[in-house]
Parts: structure tokens; sequence; C-alpha cells
């Protein structure tokens, strides 16, 4: 049984890692370009007249946390993609009539959600090279982070393909809460630049303390306490891998 489990398990996964390269092009081109506007555009031509950010070049400052604002958009939409996918075409029931385990299915696209957005955070950091010098201060929590947070937006877009009905639907998420908690996240900023209302309500956006946990890893300087972030990340992933969970356990979205 449980030989049948990872043949399940690596099935998904080979699936899902083949649909990523098949169509490079769409999946992982399109960010490595709008990532190098933005260091053309941010880092290079605005960043010369910002000056310096926490001892840092503007350069400097901004590339963990774009690097990060590719990993959550990648993550996120290639599972939430996958899944809905699989459930219009009923592709889905297959396996979930077959002795897969729930947490095996979940495991499998969330795979393939962290493999691609993995891919895409170490070209991205490649290109940067281009722009500027690498830091890296702490590289455990450069990489930990990394997949926690791909990891998490994996999850939340395998629940949003649960609930979601029709294709509009799988874009909604992503153009409506993801954008504008990403630009308001302290990608191109530090919040201690903010006037105290706005620096208050900055601290209520979850997307804050992930680019801040990922900018602390290459440079050694955040605008929030590490610790507690890296501990609600964590927790934050074992929420959604549970109520993911019992979505499939209930059939939620699929079953109906």
């Amino acid at each position: 049984m449980i030989r049948l489990q990872w043949i399940g398990l690596l099935t998904i996964l080979r699936k899902e890692s083949i649909r990523i390269f098949r169509i490079w092009t769409q999946t992982l081109l399109p960010s490595v370009v709008t990532m190098t506007l933005y260091f053309l555009i941010f880092g290079t031509f605005i960043g010369s007249r910002v000056g310096m950010v926490h001892h840092f070049t503007y350069m400097q400052f901004i590339v963990p946390g774009l690097v990060m604002m590719a990993v959550v958009t990648n993550a996120y939409s290639n599972v939430v993609s996958s899944v809905f996918s699989a459930k219009f075409q009923k592709s889905i029931e297959e396996i979930l009539v077959s002795p897969l385990s729930s947490h095996m299915v979940i495991l499998g696209y969330v795979g393939g959600g962290l493999t691609r957005g993995v891919i895409v955070g170490f070209l991205v950091t490649a290109v940067s090279l281009f722009f500027s010098p690498m830091v890296i201060q702490h590289p455990f929590l450069v990489v930990a982070s990394l997949i926690l947070t791909a990891t998490l937006f994996s999850l939340g877009g395998f629940i949003n393909a649960i609930f979601a009905r029709k294709f509009d639907d799988i874009a909604i998420v992503p153009t409506f809460v993801l954008t504008p908690l990403t630009y308001l996240g302290g990608v191109f900023y530090s919040v201690e630049h903010l006037s105290p209302l706005f620096r208050q309500l900055s601290l209520l956006n979850p997307i804050l303390y992930l680019v801040n946990v990922f900018r602390f890893g290459f440079l050694g300087v955040s605008d929030i306490q590490i610790v507690p972030a890296f501990i609600g990340l964590l927790g934050l992933v074992v929420v959604l891998w549970t109520w993911c969970w019992i979505l499939l356990e209930r059939g939620v979205g699929i079953r109906q």
C-alpha cells in the first residue's frame, strides 16, 4: 500500500513537472521578463534617485522582494490552474477514487507549485546578478522561507481551485487580493518610511512578513521581528494544509 502511495505521488509530480517545462514560455519565461523590467525601471532608473535604504542600494533592497513576488505568483497560479483543469476535465475524480490518500494528492499538486516557484525564484535571482551584487547573510533562512512561502501559496491556489466554478473564478484572488497585497507588502519600500497610520495598516498585510523574512535572509535587515513572522509562516502552512485535507475528504467542490 505504501508503494502505491509513492507511485501515485511521483506520477502527479512527474505530470506537473512535465507541464511546467513543456510550456516554459508560459510558466517560466514571463516572470523572468517581467522582473527584468522591474530591475531596469525601479532598480536602475528610479533607484538612482532614491538612494540608500537600510545602508543598501535601492536595487539590493528590492531584489529579495521581487524574487518573493515571483515565487508567490508562480506557485499560486501553477496549482490553481492545474487543479481546476483537472476538476473541469473530470480527471481529478480518477485520482480521488484511487487508493491515493488525500495528503498525497495535496503533496503532489503542491510539489508542482513548489517546483515552479523555486525554479522561477532561482531564475529571477540569477537575472538580478546582472544588476546588483549578491548578498546572502542567512542562507538557511533564505531557503526555508522560499520553500515555506511557495508551499503556502500553492495551498492557497489549491483551495481557490476547489471552490472555483468557472475559469473566471481562478483569476479573482490573484487580481483583487494577491496583487494589491504584494505591491503594498514592502517589496518596493521600507514601512519605516511611512507615516504612523499607514505603517500600522501595513502591519496587517501578511505579505509584508513574508517579504521581510526573505529580505532578512539576504540582507540581514527587516522592518519586523523575524522569529514570530517565521513561526507564523509555518503555522499558516499547517492551517492551509489541514483545510485542503478537509476539503478533499469531504469532496467539497468536486463531488457535488
